[in-house]
């Protein structure tokens, strides 16, 4: 029996809620169960008496607004827990239309892909502006750049996991996931494809974040931490290098003055070259232990698998949660 998922992430979705639950698909072909989580990341208005009146199967709770990135992790957690063969993640405003969900979840079902992305088509989207295109084409490019895959669409939060991939993937972002975890996708070789979707257009601002630039500083620390997070000795022993090159230019400088007499005038060129290069050399030595460090974040990595692993086999997919704020709602008890 094969089982879907589909999870909302939620924050004071409650007038748009409803609305993207009627376009959800009743049936897929392959697909025996369908199931819908819904993710209340601490609204304070009627979000999860909304889902639990239209028949949400879970429902997990935040207590406080955590954000999109918490929010991800707790219903990936959630669906695991439940059984779940594939997951769908979708916004709760209607962005994404809800029968693109089969074409999205066809790729996994048919083991060609354990990651599916949809495409919104950024470039030629109407319901962006061009600010927005650009810098969506721009950070896409980038996230291609650094995870090495070819999803045109990065932050698009319209995704199918299969479950053996939702078990390896640990997003650490306090921000978004999307970008953190293609990054790791593409860096643990996982295969991914892009769909093109449609979407609808979205009648209020993303609660995701407040302006353009703050929506491009947290995305662009988010695509950093990863990348370094999975590429520790390129980064610190690339960097270490760079600063040892410029160190040598001053040094450099101060020979050339030195052979032609004029040493004494430029002794405080040595002294700079001198910090570089021990600068440099300092930061080349981080980069070796940061890779030490990935190595054994690799295995508890590793362990973390083998744990979900047992947990299955030992069938306590109904323990509660205490990392949940609420893991004993009615609709779990269903599930």
């Amino acid at each position: 029996m094969t089982k879907l998922i589909i999870q909302i992430p939620c924050f004071n979705e409650a007038a748009d809620l409803p609305r993207t639950l009627s376009a959800l698909p009743g049936a897929i072909p392959g697909i025996d169960v369908i199931e819908i989580l819904v993710i209340d990341d601490g609204s304070v208005d009627d979000t999860a008496q909304v889902a639990r009146a239209a028949g949400v199967h879970h429902i997990v709770r935040h207590r406080t607004n955590r954000g999109l990135a918490a929010a991800f992790r707790s219903g990936i957690d959630a669906a695991l827990r439940a059984g779940a063969d594939i997951i769908v993640n979708t916004d709760a405003d209607g962005q994404y239309a809800g029968e693109d969900i089969v074409k999205i979840v066809l790729p996994v079902l048919n083991g060609e892909a354990d990651i599916v992305i949809g495409d919104r088509d950024v470039a030629k989207n109407a319901h962006f502006g061009p600010v927005k295109r650009g810098l969506q084409i721009l950070g896409s490019a980038i996230v291609q750049r650094l995870s090495q895959t070819r999803v045109r669409d990065a932050v698009s939060g319209f995704r199918a996991i299969s479950r053996d991939a939702a078990k390896s993937i640990n997003i650490t972002t306090e921000f978004s996931y999307t970008t953190d975890m293609l990054i790791q996708a593409g860096r643990k070789r996982l295969a991914i494809q892009s769909v093109p979707v449609a979407t609808n257009a979205t009648l209020r601002p993303s609660r995701l974040f407040k302006s353009i630039p703050g929506f491009i500083a947290n995305t662009g620390i988010t695509m950093a931490r990863a990348y370094t997070t999975y590429n520790p000795l390129r980064v610190f022993v690339g960097s270490g290098i760079a600063i040892i090159l410029v160190g040598l230019i001053p040094i450099l400088r101060f020979l050339v003055a030195f052979f032609a007499g004029d040493g004494d005038g430029h002794v405080q060129s040595l002294v700079l070259g001198g910090a570089l290069l021990v600068l440099g050399a300092v930061v080349s030595v981080m980069g070796v232990l940061a890779d030490l460090i990935a190595a054994n974040r690799k295995l508890i990595e590793l362990n973390l698998i083998h744990l979900r692993r047992i947990e299955e086999t030992l069938d306590i997919a109904q323990i509660p949660d205490p990392l949940e704020d609420c893991p004993s709602t009615p609709e779990r008890k269903r599930a």
